[in-house]
């Protein structure tokens, strides 16, 4: 039988989530600041992972997302837009490194979207759909479930965010704020639920993942 996720309304009645403050997320602009942000993410052994795209609201249009890639640690979370040039040659070495368990809700549109833009191949990528799926869950779980039952918080996301334009040369702290606890918890979800590496789906491991 199916696990059931609970609503938003019982999720509602829940103590907040903590999310990452605005002076713990960081926008590196320069190669420097890229490789010091790219050093820290690869030193640890998971990272919370997500992208956004400027939303396309007319029919036909292809969208050219996406424009921001947020890593997040246990602590702090990085930033890269990818209209910085400098990031690119950084972001591609953490995407496509085996090493780095990159984790988050949702990624099947971005495993195709970062392989449009970039021309690579997303490795070490554990979507929290499969997790839950595997613990009984149907269908999509969301972060906002996710938190609910795992660790008895509510976690609640702007829409209005969500759909704010990311192709922005400087986002708002509301779109920064967003970004990055959108990575952010998808890492302390899967702290909670203590399971082993070796028992998780991770998909891209020294063979074509699912996603090729």
């Amino acid at each position: 039988m199916a696990k059931p996720a609970p609503s938003k309304s019982e999720s509602a009645l829940l103590a907040p989530f903590a999310t990452l403050p605005l002076d713990r997320i960081y926008v590196p602009t320069s190669a420097t600041e890229f490789a010091a942000a790219a050093a820290a993410i690869k030193v640890a052994d998971m990272v919370g992972f997500d992208t956004e795209s400027k939303p396309i609201f007319d029919r036909g249009v292809i969208s050219d997302g996406p424009h921001v890639v947020q890593f997040s640690l246990d602590d702090c979370a990085y930033i890269f837009q990818l209209h910085r040039a400098d990031c690119r040659a950084f972001l591609v070495e953490i995407l496509e490194s085996e090493s780095v368990l990159k984790v988050g809700f949702g990624l099947r549109s971005d495993h195709k979207e970062i392989r449009a833009k970039l021309g690579v191949t997303l490795r070490a990528v554990l979507d929290m759909n499969d997790v839950f799926r595997r613990e009984g869950h149907r269908g999509t779980t969301g972060a906002r479930a996710a938190v609910a039952m795992v660790m008895k918080q509510k976690f609640h996301k702007s829409k209005a965010v969500t759909t704010s334009n990311w192709s922005l040369p400087q986002l708002s702290p509301k779109q920064l704020l967003y970004a990055a606890n959108d990575a952010y918890v998808a890492i302390k979800v899967l702290r909670a639920m203590r399971m082993p590496r070796e028992k998780l789906p991770i998909a891209g491991l020294s063979a074509p993942s699912k996603y090729d």
